[in-house]
């Protein structure tokens, strides 16, 4: 056996983390949920036409990309066709409405029992957003011939398995955040996208015509990962210092103590690549409904704009708007998360202070002012993330891969956050870990 600091660090921590035992049950219970979830996923619906959903997927963008995200599920129009996207939906909204409903403010600031109220409304939120969601779904596999049968009783069905699925994901990933590791919601949505990447990697090999632009397209995914990692962990800190009272020996000293406030350049996070997305597809979505493929007319421009594989110069239209609405929700989102968290009163009731800086109003206007200089980075660096798909399908010129930003930002955040989390075991524990 080789001396345990001759084995490479990542490979060392590896062995280390499945030599605990409490680690090791908790790693094999996250893979053992992923591996359930992957079950539900091939449970399809009733009455569904399997050749005519295929070919809806070959004609629309759309339906591939949420067929992505549900790791195959919206193709087989299973059970879990959804994911988990309306409880991501239902956590935005919330989100949204806190600072905006003073008795929802007044639940977000009592703590992790308040937090849990929150959470509980969401849950509840989730179910109406999942049943219009499937309802509006099926309602539109049905006007393409998808879904044979239009009658009530069976769409009702349909839609309440499509629901049960979705909640029944939420729960799985609420047994990983539990008693597993990592973010269990985070986790079924990157086991979703990764579950569609051996495929997506089969068909670009079969492509051999175009070697070097693959090849490219590779090397363009890798930088871009690189690029995300950057970002995701890059933060402006801001020294901050506390100053408290001690009585020692009758008399009163005053001590302090030196510590930094981290704003991250990606406050955001994926929400505005969300935003983005959804209101740049809308208008294709509604022109589908009106438009004649046998008759061009106003409705099949609208939807040649508003379509991400629509070629130059049209194409042009639709990445620049979205190029600029992940821009403007950027700053949107960052300022209302901001508000939110309310830094200056936090500091000014523990006694704390940003040295050369008042608290109070001036302390209010320096932070506001740094967070705006950072999210300029932030949001030029998700403007580009949102982009990268259409500037590397051009330059490669290869079109059997479609990577897309929002998967690259979700696979590339859990990856960090689950190393983190067993990094932070591993070192309780007085192991090493797998970050230098």
């Amino acid at each position: 056996m080789r001396p345990r600091q001759a084995r490479p660090r990542l490979l060392q921590a590896m062995i280390d983390a499945f030599s605990l035992p409490d680690l090791r049950r908790r790693i094999l219970l996250t893979l053992g949920i992923l591996v359930v979830f992957r079950f539900v996923a091939h449970v399809p619906l009733p009455g569904v036409d399997l050749a005519a959903l295929q070919e809806l997927f070959q004609r629309n963008a759309l339906m591939g990309m949420l067929d992505m995200f549900s790791g195959g599920a919206m193709r087989r129009l299973s059970v879990a066709a959804m994911g988990v996207y309306p409880y991501i939906t239902a956590s935005i909204i919330m989100q949204l409405l806190v600072p905006v409903f003073p008795r929802l403010q007044a639940l977000s600031q009592e703590g992790e029992a308040g937090r849990h109220k929150i959470n509980l409304i969401t849950h509840w939120f989730t179910v109406p957003l999942a049943a219009l969601q499937g309802y509006g779904q099926l309602v539109y596999l049905q006007r393409e011939g998808v879904i044979s049968s239009a009658a009530i009783l069976p769409t009702i069905a349909m839609v309440l398995a499509m629901v049960a699925g979705t909640m029944f994901l939420i729960w799985l990933g609420e047994l990983i955040t539990t008693y597993g590791i990592g973010n269990g919601i985070s986790i079924i949505i990157f086991a979703g996208i990764v579950s569609g990447l051996p495929e997506m990697i089969g068909q670009g090999f079969l492509a051999k015509a175009n070697f070097g632009g693959l090849a490219l397209y590779i090397l363009i995914a890798l930088a871009t990962a690189v690029f995300i990692v950057i970002f995701t962990e890059a933060h402006r800190r801001i020294p901050v210092q506390f100053a408290k009272s001690v009585f020692r020996g009758g008399r009163m000293y005053r001590q302090s103590g030196a510590t930094h406030i981290p704003l991250r350049v990606n406050t955001a996070g994926m929400i505005p690549l969300i935003f983005a997305m959804s209101i740049v597809i809308f208008p294709g979505i509604v022109a589908s409904y009106f438009a004649n493929p046998a008759e061009p007319g106003f409705a099949n421009t609208i939807m040649q704009l508003f379509n991400p594989n629509s070629p130059l110069p049209m194409g042009l239209f639709y990445w620049g708007l979205y190029f600029l609405l992940t821009v403007a929700f950027a700053f949107f989102y960052t300022m209302v998360i901001f508000q939110q968290q309310d830094l200056p009163s936090v500091l000014q009731r523990q006694g704390g202070f940003i040295p050369g800086i008042r608290p109070g109003k001036q302390t209010a206007d320096f932070l506001n002012h740094v967070i705006n200089r950072i999210t300029w980075a932030g949001a030029i660096f998700l403007a580009l993330v949102a982009v990268m798909p259409f500037l590397a399908r051009e330059i490669t010129n290869v079109q059997v891969i479609q990577l897309s930003s929002m998967g690259m930002l979700i696979v590339v955040g859990v990856v960090l956050d689950t190393m983190k989390q067993l990094e932070a075991q591993l070192v309780m524990r007085r192991y090493e870990g797998f970050i230098k």
